[in-house]
This record gives C-alpha cells, structure tokens and sequence, in this order.
C-alpha cells in the first residue's frame, strides 16, 4: 500500500467531510441542535451545479457560487420555517423534526429529478500528475485547497467579523447576547445559511469528484460528517474540520488494505472507542454541570 497516495486520497474526501461537519458543529454550537437535513443540503447543492451548468454553462466558480447562495436562503427558510418555532420546546421535537425535514427533501427531490443517478458536468479538464511517489488530480488538487479555503474564511468570518463576534456571544449565552443587543434570531438564520453554503460547495465538489448524483447521496455522507463533528469535539470549528480529515484518511486506509465492505464500520467503530476514551471529541473539553 502507497501510504502517500492513500494520505492524498484521503485528504481529498476528507475535505467533503470537513465542509459538511462545520455545518454540523456551526448550528450545535449555538442552538444545540444536530441538524439532520444538513446531507440534503449537500444533496441539493449537488443538483442546484448540475442543473446551472448544464442548462447555462457555467463554469466551476460560477457553479459553485450559485450553489452556495441558493442553499444558504434554503437553510434559513428551513430555520425559519421548522427549527424557530421549535426554540423553546424539548430537544427530542427538534431533533425529531430535523429528521422529518431530511425525510421530505429527500422526497421531494425523487419526486421533481427522479431517483435515477445522473452524471456529473465536467466543469474542468481532469489531469493526473504523476508525482513518482504517488499520483495526484487536477479534481484532488482543486476539492483540497477549495476547502482549505473555505475553512479559513469561515474562520475569519467567525473569529474577525462583527456577526462572527455574535455567533461567539450566542454560543455562550444566547439571553445575555441579546441583552446586549444582539439579534439572536438573525445571528442563528445567518449561520445556518453559513453552514448550508458550505454543505453546497461539497456537494458541486463531490460531484465533479465522482462524477455522478442522486437523491439519496447526502444520507450516509450526512452521518460520517456528523460522526466527524462529533470526532473532533462537537461545537468547535477546528475539531470539525480535523474530524473530517481524519475520517477521510481512515475510510481511504481501511478501503486500501482490502476491507472497503467494512469502512463505514470502521468509522462507526472508531467514534465509539473515542466517546468512550472521550465523550467530548479530540479538541472538546469536559465541562461539569452543577445540579
């Protein structure tokens, strides 16, 4: 087994993984919510690049950018529409109806696209560079730094803006934000938009990556982006983008050694053995409640 190659093949789905888990550890962060509709999102903004490039051909930025904006008015709607009303119920409704909305946007697109796989536009040229120690994509090289990108301006977003301050504030404390005079509400549609556009570039990325789509596609990508967030500490944007990295490699490694039947598996396995090393993920902390 290449090691490089697999560590190079690994970094590439590990990046879908990190875009998607960000959204995931985003809306935990400040509502307490897992957003269950977040695969559907990638699913949808998988389909919303194949239809703008191949009805108006437009190229890759542009696929992308489109993408990402009707995505990130989609999830606030969702937020509006199914998670606000819920903001002072129980847990289990919202998590309940986080479900309901990844059950009917799955629906919802067999029934206006078809259940059938579709092919993907070719939205650039694929070349294979042969490194001699291992062989790398144009397609490889294009998902891994346009991730990186997107993660270190959503870091800037959240670590040097004035909205990423209020996305800070109503993490800690949502009341005591908006006693300072924050508007908790637009902060969480904001973030949700902001977590859903990420969740489109990795579906117009997956795409362009395995070169087909279907309705179902964000459901077990949904889940290992999920359990990376969890992985590297939920509620923190760091351990969600190491988390999907990390899966990434693992799911490529164990693939390689000749085990691809069992990589979900694996993955599944290794988030048990660390919630139970370490409930709060690699870079969560344990905090005590006091009764």
């Amino acid at each position: 087994m290449n090691v490089l190659q697999q560590l190079v093949n690994g970094l590439s789905l590990g990046s879908i993984y990190a875009l998607l888990a960000l959204g995931y550890t985003m809306v935990y962060g400040i509502i307490k919510l897992i957003n269950f509709a977040h695969g559907e999102i990638y699913m949808i903004g998988a389909f919303i690049g194949y239809y703008v490039a191949n009805n108006f051909g437009f190229g890759l930025v542009l696929t992308l950018l489109t993408s990402m904006i009707i995505c990130a008015i989609l999830g606030m709607l969702i937020e509006f529409l199914a998670y606000r009303p819920l903001k002072n119920s129980t847990r289990i409704a919202a998590l309940i109806t986080a479900i309901g909305v990844s059950f009917l946007l799955q629906s919802l697109m067999i029934y206006f696209v078809g259940a059938d796989t579709k092919p993907y536009p070719q939205l650039m040229k694929n070349i294979t560079y042969d490194l001699g120690i291992c062989q790398i994509s144009k397609i490889q090289l294009v998902i891994i730094a346009m991730s990186i990108f997107l993660m270190l301006l959503l870091q800037f977003i959240v670590q040097q803006t004035k909205m990423g301050r209020a996305m800070r504030a109503a993490s800690v404390d949502p009341e005591a934000a908006q006693l300072m005079g924050i508007n908790v509400n637009y902060t969480i549609s904001f973030t949700f938009a902001l977590g859903s556009s990420l969740a489109a570039a990795g579906g117009v990325l997956i795409g362009l990556y395995y070169n087909s789509i279907d309705p179902m596609m964000g459901v077990a990508p949904g889940l290992k982006a999920f359990i990376a967030a969890v992985f590297g500490g939920i509620g923190i944007i760091p351990g969600a983008a190491l988390g999907g990295f990390a899966i990434g490699i693992i799911e490529t490694v164990v693939s390689a050694l000749g085990f691809t039947a069992y990589r979900d598996a694996a993955v599944y396995l290794i988030l048990i053995i660390v919630l139970l090393v370490k409930p709060s993920g690699l870079l969560g902390k344990n905090i005590k409640e006091k009764v």
